[in-house]
């Protein structure tokens, strides 16, 4: 099942509201680097379980 990390989700100053989609994997390296270049966060254990536990499963759209 694909995951989404919804930026819409997290306190945030800046107001984001990307979305990021695809496989928990692909997800969680592009919720990283966004988190880090965009909001200043520090990657390490701590960002990267929060991201974690703020994904949900993609809810497929239908035609």
């Amino acid at each position: 099942m694909r995951k989404v990390a919804d930026c819409r989700l997290m306190p945030s100053e800046s107001g984001c509201t990307l979305t990021i989609a695809g496989e928990e994997a692909e997800v969680m390296q592009a919720a990283t680097e966004h988190a880090v270049s965009v909001h200043g966060h520090t990657d390490g254990p701590e960002l990267r379980e929060g991201i974690r536990s703020m994904l949900t499963d993609e809810v497929p759209a239908h035609a």
